[in-house]
């Protein structure tokens, strides 16, 4: 498909808008629609889509993508999806005026044109590293606040978390959809030769006979069932599927969730070795990841916003998106950097999750003051003070009780959490061990 820029945004004799009664066109120019058409619309530059498409002139063309990141803009505001913008843009005016389509014959948006500019755009960011949807947005904040006179000098960071549309899924239902996910991939490449006695795992109705017509005694039976069948596809696929993303999702969660031991795959325990928040949670977006706020379990990722703030408002001038493990104090990390020296000095203020000595000397290196609100957080122990530390910070030496951990780590992420881990028998009769509030595992205590 080859890239050309959208020309036809002049009003013609056949313009919709054209039609419009005085009191009509009044409501129009009062509308939400008019200001986009007027400030928003004209703001996006087309120009840094170009490399999504072919440079042969004998192709189709592509659909406008100003219309397509307008599109997208829109459907945020407004919080639709995909069907509903398209149906608007043919049925509504004040759509197609926003987005300058009032003299398009025929709207340009199908109900495949935003998901295949999406994909697009990830394509590409796979490919170089450039979000090119990132930068335009971005662009049009930068925009945006200067025709509000909204100074960049004063500006605010705050996370959410994003919760991904997902099912919960238990550990036994997440092996038996990588098992079934694999079985219907082999079943329908012709490979049934290596499926005999899995042939269930391809019945649209076995998965509501596994678990929910079940009793819960026949559970083990059947969890043990998935495990041998697993083992079995394990077995007799070899490397031959290594590149098919099935089998390789199969895998991650068998490594993520299992163990074998004495020959026999099992289920981890709670507190074995590498069970964190990164596991899978389920099938349909093995990116998403688990993570407990504020009392609330959330399953997906989080996402960082940074604003410029002033009398007229505020505006989004930046933001990223991860997996929800991602801590508050790489995403500042990473935004200093990502925004690099400013020439003008700049307040940034954050709540206290993103403040650290290396955060705040990295922000003045930038020209940047930041400033942490005063947040209350969880309630510290005081034992905690006792606990022995390396002359870095990082690694525990001693507990109170003056035992020493079986491990101790920081890790990189960010978080400024420092983990230790003691051998079972030292804290059950420890007399620090309700002040500690360990949790205790059956072979050691975190």
């Amino acid at each position: 498909m080859a890239f050309r820029t959208n020309t036809s945004q002049q009003l013609s004799f056949t313009d919709s808008a054209s039609g419009l009664t005085a009191r009509e066109q009044k409501a129009l120019d009062h509308s939400w629609a008019k200001i986009f058409a007027d400030d928003i619309f004209p703001a996006i530059d087309e120009e840094r889509f170009r490399v999504l498409y072919s440079t042969r002139t004998q192709s189709k063309f592509n659909t406008p993508a100003n219309i397509c990141v307008g599109a997208l803009i829109i459907k945020e505001l407004f919080q639709v999806s995909d069907d509903d913008i398209v149906e608007s843009l043919m049925l509504d005016v004040r759509y197609q005026y926003a987005l300058h389509t009032t003299s398009y014959q025929e709207q340009p948006l199908s109900d495949k044109s935003l998901s295949r500019f999406r994909k697009r755009c990830y394509d590409y960011e796979a490919a170089y590293h450039v979000d090119l949807l990132h930068d335009c947005v971005t662009d049009l904040g930068s925009k945006i606040a200067k025709m509000m006179k909204v100074s960049p000098r004063i500006r605010r960071m705050d996370s959410m978390m994003i919760e991904a549309n997902i099912k919960k899924l238990s550990r036994a239902e997440l092996l038996y959809t990588c098992v079934s996910k694999f079985v219907i991939f082999l079943h329908k490449s012709g490979h049934d030769a290596l499926l005999a006695g899995m042939e269930h795992y391809y019945d649209p109705n076995d998965f509501n006979r596994t678990f929910y017509y079940n009793d819960s005694s026949k559970t083990d039976g059947c969890l043990a069932g998935i495990l041998k069948d697993a083992d079995k596809l394990l077995t007799v696929c070899g490397q031959d599927f290594d590149d098919v993303t099935e089998y390789q999702l199969l895998v991650r969660c068998l490594s993520e969730q299992t163990v074998v031991e004495d020959a026999v795959r099992r289920l981890k325990e709670k507190g074995e070795s590498k069970m964190d928040s990164s596991m899978m949670q389920n099938l349909s977006d093995p990116d998403a990841t688990f993570r407990k706020k504020a009392g609330k379990e959330y399953r997906g990722y989080a996402a960082n916003v940074d604003e410029a703030a002033g009398e007229n408002g505020s505006v989004v001038t930046d933001y990223q998106f991860e997996q929800n493990t991602y801590s508050d104090s790489q995403f500042l990390r990473d935004s200093l950097e990502r925004n690099g020296y400013q020439e003008e000095a700049s307040t940034l203020v954050t709540d206290g999750a993103y403040f650290g000595e290396d955060n705040q000397k990295q922000a003045e290196e930038k020209n940047i003051k930041l400033v942490p609100t005063a947040i209350t957080g969880i309630e510290v122990p005081d034992i905690y003070a006792d606990f022995k530390l390396n002359a870095e910070g990082n690694r525990v030496l001693e507990c109170p009780s003056g035992y020493v951990p079986k491990s101790s780590s920081c890790p990189a992420n960010g978080n400024g959490y420092i983990y230790a881990s003691f051998r079972k028998e030292q804290c059950l009769n420890c007399p620090h061990r309700d002040e500690c509030r360990v949790k205790v595992h059956k072979k050691y205590v975190p």
